[in-house]
């Protein structure tokens, strides 16, 4: 998909696989303990598996970033969603993670550029996403992108008392 010059081989952006879902989750945990939020909890591949390469076209999407020995470094996920005040679907980044020595060597914008290319092949027309307002290095390397941001605060609720 998306590929960077990187030492004798290459690293690429790809969709993930099946196979890949046991590294996945192994980063998901990781980016849970750097946003310092609880780790998932079991059953995420299964789970995950379901949403990703289940029968019916899949409501998410997940990116991974695979260095040239093809270990994977980082991922991406991402869905549609809606916006009410725009009256139009975009396509929602719900998490970028790279590991930390894996970050600064331009696979951040692989990752964002596959999901601008995902989006346009749905044919919507913005990406957007929120971070941590304590992740300046997110932050800047956001706002280097051109990207625009809004001051909002994160809320959850669970459905059940």
């Amino acid at each position: 998909m998306n590929e960077r010059e990187d030492g004798p081989g290459r690293a690429e952006v790809r969709h993930a696989r099946p196979e890949d879902l046991p590294r996945v989750v192994e980063l998901i945990a990781e980016h849970a303990a750097y946003e310092k939020s609880a780790p998932p909890s079991p059953g995420l591949a299964d789970r995950l598996a379901g949403l990703l390469f289940g029968p019916e076209r899949p409501r998410l999407r997940c990116f991974v970033a695979a260095l040239p020995d093809g270990t994977l470094a980082g991922y991406a996920t991402c869905a549609p969603e809606l916006s009410t005040w725009d009256g139009r679907e975009y396509l929602h980044m719900d998490c970028l993670y790279l590991t930390e020595t894996s970050r600064g060597h331009g696979l951040g914008p692989l990752l964002i550029a596959a999901l601008r290319a995902e989006a346009r092949t749905l044919g919507l027309p913005e990406l957007q996403w929120q971070t941590p307002a304590w992740n300046e290095s997110a932050i800047r390397f956001y706002d280097r992108l051109g990207a625009t941001s809004k001051q909002k605060r994160r809320y959850t609720l669970p459905t059940e008392a």
